[in-house]
């Protein structure tokens, strides 16, 4: 890549490694440097990590990939959703760890509130889960009631990890967010964009604490190390924005650390019951661009202990046995925190890789029926997969197997990366989206029998 023709810089704050790559001007993502972001320690359904180290770490990968962006000094960022932390104004020195999206701790604030929930989903579009960070702020402002005067005069903020670092890398001039990010709080009205009066003081939080919410695009704010951030986003909405097509009858799978599966959808429609609306990024002019969304959640987890690249598409049916396969609950549209890894029957006498296909098996049969419900709310034609997991031979057979739609593997090793980078340079999306066609071999009859056997088992399921 040569140094002159960089269009943006871009940075991926993920949970597990931050990245940074640059853009070209033929719309191409090259020099990618990655680090690990510091351990998560979980402890009683707490997950945090260093705050300030983050920082620190995120500082390094964009410098060395600034080093070799010549003249550039236009940056995307991207973010995982919803981690965030309470910080001194004066000094920038964390007064909490970085809280991660996964914690656990506004579960009580949720029991609470659960008499609200309706009219919580139909403002914020999500549902009232501990996943979000208004559950978790309004837990840590229970258990330190100094906090709450001590943010509404300023001397304290509180936001998620991109407000923080926005705040940190303009010397506090800008404390702001993103309306996709301000979209996975549960305090933003999904179709207002603002923050929701009502939201707020269901969860006891003041407004006035909270960032400002500005365009996803057409940012420009100068940071104190000579570069401009043009646009930010949520790391799946930036995997959104480089994958598929706003206008087109296209569905994305993103196999990662969870699933989300996700496609554009109107705004003047509600989401299905349990299907999040998802504000996927606010343009330069304002306008929002809007998505539905299904969730698998923590599928890695539950398949790094067995040896799923053994598996091969002919193990695929072999057992009569059921499966869930998200170990920290059943996400969108069920949200059900009792039911992880569950089987429909003793699983004890069957070897690693049986178990492995069985588990492979049920995230195939989440997202296909994900996906044939979303159809239902309008067309899909075509279906592309993205993410680590989607590299496994099984997965890829399983839904195109089991889906009837065209089946395509985008052939871009960071989405979300690539998104941000595209929505910093204002080039259109998904405009440079490489994929290969997944076609099906094999005996193509079994696995869709079992899947459909396999719905009626998890509605009985659901329901006992």
């Amino acid at each position: 890549m040569v140094n002159n023709f960089t269009a943006s810089i871009a940075l991926d704050l993920g949970t597990t490694a931050i990245k940074a790559g640059l853009l070209d001007r033929n719309g191409e993502l090259g020099n990618i440097f990655a680090r690990p972001a510091p351990l998560i320690t979980a402890h009683d359904g707490r997950y945090e990590s260093d705050a300030l180290a983050y920082a620190e770490t995120a500082e390094q990968v964009l410098g060395v990939c600034r080093a070799q962006a010549g003249d550039c000094k236009t940056l995307g960022l991207c973010s995982q959703r919803s981690s965030f932390l309470v910080w001194e104004q004066a000094t920038g020195r964390a007064l909490t760890p970085l809280v991660s999206w996964q914690d656990n701790r506004g579960a009580a604030s949720c029991t609470a509130l659960r008499a609200h929930e309706k009219f919580i989903r139909d403002l914020a579009g999500l549902p009232l889960t501990p996943y979000y960070f208004a559950p978790k702020l309004r837990s840590m402002l229970l258990e330190n009631p100094g906090w709450r005067a001590r943010l509404e005069s300023g001397e304290l903020r509180a936001g998620t990890l991109d407000s923080f670092l926005i705040w940190r890398w303009s010397g506090g001039k800008h404390f702001v967010t993103d309306a996709s990010m301000a979209a996975r709080t549960l305090l933003m009205g999904v179709r207002q964009q603002q923050w929701s009066p009502q939201l707020c003081e269901y969860f006891g939080i003041p407004p006035g604490i909270l960032p400002g919410i500005i365009s996803s695009a057409g940012m420009n704010l100068s940071l104190d190390n000579g570069l401009v951030l043009q646009a930010s986003a949520g790391d799946q909405s930036a995997a959104l924005i480089a994958s598929i097509s706003e206008n087109q009858p296209e569905a994305l799978v993103n196999l990662g650390t969870g699933c989300f599966v996700m496609r554009y959808f109107p705004g003047d429609r509600a989401a299905p019951g349990g299907y999040l609306n998802t504000l996927v990024y606010t343009d330069s002019a304002q306008h929002p661009h809007l998505a539905i969304e299904g969730t698998l959640n923590s599928i890695a987890a539950a398949l790094a202990p067995y040896p799923v690249g053994e598996c091969s598409c002919a193990d695929l049916a072999k057992d009569d046995i059921f499966c869930v396969a998200e170990p920290s609950g059943l996400g969108a549209p069920y949200f059900r925190g009792d039911i992880g890894i569950r089987y429909s029957e003793s699983v004890e006498h069957l070897s690693q890789r049986r178990i492995a296909t069985l588990l492979l098996e049920a995230v195939i049969f989440r997202v296909v029926r994900i996906l044939e419900e979303l159809h239902r709310e309008s067309a899909i034609e075509r279906v592309y997969l993205s993410g680590g997991l989607s590299g496994l031979l099984c997965l890829q057979q399983g839904i195109a197997q089991c889906a009837p739609f065209e089946v395509y593997r985008l052939d871009q090793g960071e989405s979300s990366l690539q998104g941000a980078a595209l929505l910093a340079a204002g080039v259109t999306p998904a405009s440079h989206r490489r994929s290969e066609t997944i076609s099906v071999t094999g005996n193509t009859g079994a696995l869709p029998k079992k899947y459909r056997r396999w719905k009626m088992w998890l509605d009985e399921l659901l329901t006992s």
